[in-house]
């Protein structure tokens, strides 16, 4: 089968604001949503830089039954999916006549297993943990829970794939409903914003020092930058068969059309550049579409020394000839880790929403990769028909999506 797949809800969760409205704000300003937390330069972390992530307030929202098993990540997921159901005007009382799956990206529940592991040994007792620890800790705690709260009958796992995970838990849903396995499903991905999920990354060296000015810190592709910025949240994008979301009335925001995927083959960390043309090339390919086609890129680009060098390389192979508009949201939000394949997906699909295209901010000095790119660095008006969005992670997963205007 061969069925159109579109967008029909979209909720955010973030450093840049807690809902579509305040994030477009955000955006539009290049706004940065990077803070100093005294809490890991207390801990012994080189970089107390990270994205400052509210926490949600479910008291009186949710019952205390499905409060306690929502680890910290789930609880952002819950605000975004909220939101994107609303937004897609799927009601519950619909949801529970009707087969709707959940996937997930969430690679890590760093929190709740640390503070469960600390309880056991502080108090030799591990009936002291409580009845919602399990559901906290374990990796899939997203879509048990969410799953759970939602009474979804469909489809339901999660998506493990590192800093790709958000982008696949899209791109496996855009595949399920495509060959008519499924016709709706929420996707996603979300990220814990603790210092329990991020010393080993920070013991690597792999964020930026540069502490004196938190919101100068995140400079993709820029020639100076020195890392990135860990950050966090959950974003959430609704996808359905086009005929049954016309059907019930949902409104079309997008039409997913390509999603490529790949794996390095290398290293565990570092990026390939044969590795990312492969996953692009074969979003295009998916799609039915010449890179000419595609007016907007928002890159993976986390901020890295390598990492930028290695997708600008990649960019330039496959785009060099009709050079579209490229920007980083991470210049704005750091790095969302297993969240960023989604989030970044819901910003550009304001961006398309709106005609601009959202700066890379502190992109002050191009590298010889970077300089053979269309980097935007302040906003710019922009009618968006067409954007394509990179995911890389450890491991060397590669995802790309291309996502489309419905006229």
């Amino acid at each position: 089968m061969n069925n159109r797949v579109v967008i029909t809800g979209l909720g955010i969760w973030s450093c840049l604001g807690k809902n579509l409205d305040e994030v477009k704000e955000s955006l539009f300003a290049g706004k940065s949503g990077i803070v100093l937390d005294p809490v890991r330069k207390e801990w012994g972390y080189r970089s107390g830089l990270t994205g400052k992530v509210d926490p949600p307030q479910l008291k009186g929202i949710l019952d205390r039954r499905a409060r306690i098993g929502l680890s910290e990540e789930a609880e952002y997921a819950y605000m975004a999916t909220i939101e994107a159901m609303k937004n897609a005007k799927m009601e519950m009382d619909w949801v529970e006549k009707n087969e709707v799956g959940i996937l997930y990206g969430n690679d890590s529940s760093a929190k709740a297993v640390s503070e469960a592991i600390d309880t056991i040994r502080a108090k030799k007792d591990t009936t002291l943990l409580g009845s919602g620890s399990i559901f906290q800790s374990m990796n899939c705690t997203v879509t048990m829970n969410l799953s759970t709260i939602f009474k979804l009958k469909g489809i339901n796992f999660t998506i493990s794939a590192a800093c790709a995970s958000g982008s696949h838990s899209i791109g496996l849903g855009y595949l399920m409903i495509k060959w008519g396995l499924q016709k709706h499903i929420i996707c996603g991905g979300a990220q814990e914003v603790n210092p329990f999920a991020f010393g080993s990354f920070d013991g690597l060296s792999a964020f930026s020092i540069r502490e004196n000015d938190p919101t100068k810190a995140s400079r993709p592709f820029d020639k100076d930058r020195d890392g990135l910025i860990p950050s966090g949240g959950a974003a959430t994008v609704i996808i359905e068969d086009y005929e049954s979301a016309v059907k019930r009335g949902a409104p079309i925001l997008a039409e997913i059309v390509g999603y490529g995927f790949s794996s390095n083959g290398e290293h565990i960390s570092n990026s390939s550049v044969d590795g990312q043309v492969r996953s692009l090339n074969m979003a295009l390919q998916g799609a039915g579409m010449n890179p000419d086609a595609v007016d907007y890129i928002n890159a993976h680009a986390t901020s890295t020394p390598g990492g930028d060098l290695a997708e600008a390389q990649a960019l330039d192979v496959v785009f060099g000839k009709s050079k579209p508009m490229v920007s980083s949201t991470k210049s704005m939000t750091g790095h969302e880790c297993w969240m960023a394949g989604a989030s970044e997906i819901v910003y550009s699909m304001i961006m398309m929403q709106n005609n601009f295209v959202a700066p890379n901010i502190n992109f002050e000095n191009p590298d010889e990769a970077s300089a053979k790119l269309n980097i935007i660095s302040k906003t710019t008006e922009k009618e968006i028909d067409v954007f394509l969005s990179n995911s890389f992670g450890f491991g060397g997963t590669n995802s790309t999506l291309i996502i489309k205007k419905i006229k």
